[in-house]
């Protein structure tokens, strides 16, 4: 069964999918199940994130469906998304924008990396920006939508358990 219809039907991640380990500079040292990263281990894994703005200044979101392990229902970074083990950066950004938003983002800005925690996991989050105008087609099997936010509404939500508090970290640090 394709990955993408197995996981629809399952409606879970795939808790096999192999990840690398990282240090916090992102050289792998090791590598990891998913499982193993999302179970409170704290096994720094690499993922990277893309905020996808218009020209007028709005960012897009996308909304996390509710089966999801991590943060379920929350409004998170346009894109969002784990390195597969044996992935660059590069190859991980163009599959998961491709996969969540069905676009391509040729030139996006690097902004930096940084270490995420939570109770169940760590990241090591590499953060890309980029403007973009033309039709955002969100993943029916990953997403439960998206829409352009204005930098009123997201400051509105801050604090009020609407958005991930991992975006909300990221906006404070990179857009505030």
């Amino acid at each position: 069964i394709h990955h993408s219809l197995f996981r629809k039907i399952m409606k879970q991640d795939n808790n096999q999918e192999m990840f690398p380990i990282v240090d916090e500079q992102g050289n792998i040292i090791s590598a990891a199940t998913r499982g193993e990263c999302h179970n409170g281990s704290k096994l720094l894994h690499p993922v990277v994130h893309l905020h996808v703005f218009n020209s007028q200044g709005e960012i897009y979101l996308q909304k996390r469906p509710d089966w999801k392990d991590i943060q379920p229902g929350k409004w998170d970074t346009a894109v969002g998304g784990h390195i597969s083990y044996g992935e660059t950066v590069e190859e991980a950004f163009r599959r998961e924008v491709m996969e969540e938003l069905g676009i391509s983002v040729p030139n996006p800005t690097p902004m930096g990396h940084y270490v995420f925690e939570s109770n169940v996991e760590k990241e090591l989050v590499n953060v890309f920006k980029t403007v973009y105008d033309g039709p955002v087609s969100p993943s029916k099997d990953e997403l439960a939508g998206g829409r352009f936010w204005t930098m009123q509404e997201i400051k509105d939500a801050l604090g009020k358990g609407i958005l991930t508090p991992n975006f909300e970290s990221e906006f404070r640090k990179f857009f505030i």
